[in-house]
């Protein structure tokens, strides 16, 4: 039984060995210049241009909608002043996520230039 066991896995290796032989000597390099490609710059191009526009329009919608809030709180009575506290705290942080979003993904399309 044990014989059969090692001459298996020496059959199993020849195996191995031989589909990876196969398969290394088939595979060719191909070298394709993507970097320089209309599609890669026309890319880099719209996102750098998208992330431009959400570092002015993501505060000037928030600071729009903080003043709302802050007109709604104003005419709301004591119950609903927590509700429009919190939605101004979510508008803030949402405001500050997006701007940070924006600058990372700037500065990271940046390198590609």
């Amino acid at each position: 039984m044990m014989k059969q066991n090692h001459s298996l896995r020496e059959k199993f290796k020849k195996v191995i060995l031989t589909v990876m032989a196969v398969t290394l000597t088939l595979t060719q390099s191909v070298s394709a210049d993507i970097a320089g490609s209309k599609i890669a710059t026309g890319t880099v191009k719209l996102v750098s241009d998208a992330t431009s526009w959400l570092l002015v329009i993501a505060p000037s919608v928030s600071v729009l909608l903080i003043i709302y809030y802050l007109i709604r709180k104003g005419m709301s009575d004591e119950m609903e002043h927590k509700k429009w506290n919190s939605r101004i705290v979510v508008t803030i942080v949402s405001c500050i996520g997006a701007v940070v979003a924006s600058v990372l993904i700037n500065v990271l399309v940046g390198y590609y230039q």
